[in-house]
C-alpha cells in the first residue's frame, strides 16, 4: 500500500502525476482548518510550504513520518516537537541560491538609486527638470558590501558582487571560509563589518541568536550613506529600530523583503519612508525556481520515506535517520 502524501500547496499536475507512482496523494492547495486537521490524521508526509510544524499540528497527525518543506528555510518547524515524535524534515538548499541574489542586487540598485522613489515622482507628475540634484542616488560599483551570514546565497551574492560590480567584499559569520581568502572575500568581526560597509545585506538564519540581530546598537554603527537589506526573516530585525535610524537619517536607505507580521500591517511605520523599499517575501518568486524547489522537495520526499537515504534532511533532524 502506497503511504499518503498530503500536498499543501499548489503544484503542477505534471508534479501530481509523478507523485502517484509512489503516494496515495491528499491535494489540498486551499483548505479549510477542518479539512486540514482531518486529512492529517492519515498523512506519513506533507510537502509543505511554511505550515508550521508544532505540537499542536503534530498531535493531530498520529502517522506523520516526514515533512517536506518546499524552502530552504526551516524556521516553520518546531525542532523539538518534531524530534520528540519522530519526524523528519527536509529543505531545499541550492536551487534558489541565483534568484534569491537576483532580487538582492535589485533591492540594492532600487535604493542605491532610488528607483521606486522617483518612478512614483513621474507618475505623480512631479518631475521638475530644475530639480536634478534632488534626484541624486548613489553608486553600487566599486563599494564596499558587507554580508552578515555567507551561506550558499551569500557566497554567490559575493562572487556576484566582485565580478560584476567591482565590488569589496567582507562578511561575518560564525565560522570563518579560509577557502574564500583566495577571492580575496574576508571575515570581518560585525561591529567592524558595519561600521565600514555602504552595503549591508543580512541573509542568516532565523535562530534565538539572531532574533533581533539588527538592533539600535548595530544601525548606529553603519555609515550615514549605507544601505541596509534584509533578505533572512523579518524577526532577525528590530523593526522599530530600522525605522528610527531611517526616519533619522542614521543610514541612507533600506530595503527588505520579510517581515515579523506577513503580509506586513498596513499601519507598519517602514511604509511611510521615502527611503524604505519592501517587496512581498518574494526571494524565490519566478515559475522556474519555484518549480525546480518543488522537483527537489518532492524527489527528497520518495529518497528519505521511500528509500530511507539522508537526501537534504535539516541537520538538527539527521539523528532520526541514523
Amino acid at each position: 500500500m502506497k503511504p499518503r502524501l498530503l500536498v499543501m500547496r499548489e503544484i503542477d499536475h505534471h508534479f501530481l502525476d509523478y507523485l502517484s507512482n509512489y503516494f496515495e496523494t491528499d491535494y489540498q492547495p486551499s483548505f479549510s482548518r477542518e479539512q486540514f486537521l482531518t486529512s492529517l490524521e492519515s498523512a506519513q508526509a506533507i510537502l509543505n510550504y511554511g505550515i508550521k510544524i508544532d505540537e499542536e499540528l503534530i498531535q493531530h497527525a498520529p502517522r506523520l513520518k516526514l515533512v517536506s518543506n518546499i524552502s530552504v528555510g526551516y524556521d516553520n518547524f518546531d525542532i523539538a516537537a518534531m524530534k520528540k515524535a519522530g519526524i523528519i524534515g527536509t529543505h531545499t538548499p541550492n536551487v534558489l541560491n541565483d534568484c534569491v541574489v537576483d532580487l538582492t542586487f535589485g533591492l540594492m540598485l532600487n535604493t542605491s538609486r532610488r528607483i521606486s522613489e522617483l518612478a512614483s515622482t513621474i507618475k505623480r507628475k512631479k518631475w521638475i527638470i530644475k530639480d536634478d540634484v534632488n534626484y541624486y542616488g548613489l553608486d553600487v560599483h566599486h563599494k564596499k558590501l558587507g554580508i552578515i551570514g555567507l551561506g550558499r546565497i551569500g557566497e554567490e551574492l559575493a562572487r556576484r558582487a566582485k565580478l560584476g560590480f567591482s565590488m569589496d567584499v567582507s562578511y561575518y559569520n560564525r565560522r570563518k571560509k579560509s577557502e574564500l581568502e583566495n577571492e580575496n572575500i574576508l571575515w570581518k568581526p560585525l561591529d567592524q563589518l558595519l561600521e565600514e560597509s555602504d552595503f549591508v545585506v543580512l541573509l542568516t538564519p532565523l535562530t534565538e541568536e539572531t532574533r533581533n540581530l539588527m538592533n539600535a546598537s548595530k544601525f548606529e554603527k553603519m555609515k550615514k550613506t549605507a544601505i541596509f537589506i534584509n533578505m533572512s526573516r523579518g524577526a532577525t530585525v528590530d523593526e522599530k529600530a530600522l525605522y528610527n535610524a531611517l526616519k533619522n537619517h542614521d543610514i541612507y536607505a533600506a530595503a527588505s523583503d520579510v517581515f515579523v507580521h506577513e503580509p506586513i500591517n498596513n499601519d507598519n511605520p517602514l511604509l511611510e519612508l521615502d527611503n524604505f523599499t519592501a517587496t512581498p517575501h518574494i526571494g524565490s518568486a519566478t515559475q522556474e525556481t519555484r518549480n525546480a524547489m518543488t522537483k527537489l522537495a518532492i524527489e527528497n520526499t520518495i529518497e528519505v520515506l521511500i528509500n530511507g537515504k539522508m537526501q537534504n534532511v535539516v541537520p538538527e533532524l539527521q539523528m532520526l535517520l541514523k
